[in-house]
């Protein structure tokens, strides 16, 4: 399962994780693991390439965390939020294979 989670920092989406495999089939055929993949890196690649602001960055196999100060992270809130939605539907669609939650951090 792909576990993703939201940072929410004074009410506003600060960030977020994504961890592990979905499951949905097999490797290099998991339609769920690609929708969530390439979702979470153009994410990621519009808040730092087109947006230009400055992130915490974590990448390797399987996991990705992406972190932004409070007035950067205001700067993305629609970005943030429609990801948020998009992982939320896909969740819907395929319970057994992706989790969002949603927490707190600890930077400001």
């Amino acid at each position: 399962m792909t576990r993703s989670k939201f940072f929410v920092n004074q009410g506003i989406l600060v960030g977020f994780e994504i961890a592990g495999h979905t499951g949905a089939g097999r490797y290099g055929s998991d339609v769920v693991c690609a929708a969530v993949s390439s979702a979470a890196l153009m994410a990621a690649n519009t808040i730092t390439e087109i947006y230009g602001l400055p992130a915490d960055i974590v990448e390797r196999g399987g996991y990705l965390r992406i972190e932004l100060d409070i007035a950067s992270a205001k700067r993305c809130q629609e970005l943030l939020r429609g990801f948020c939605l998009h992982l939320t539907e896909l969740q819907q669609q395929y319970p057994n294979n992706l989790r969002v939650t949603y927490g707190g951090v600890t930077n400001d």
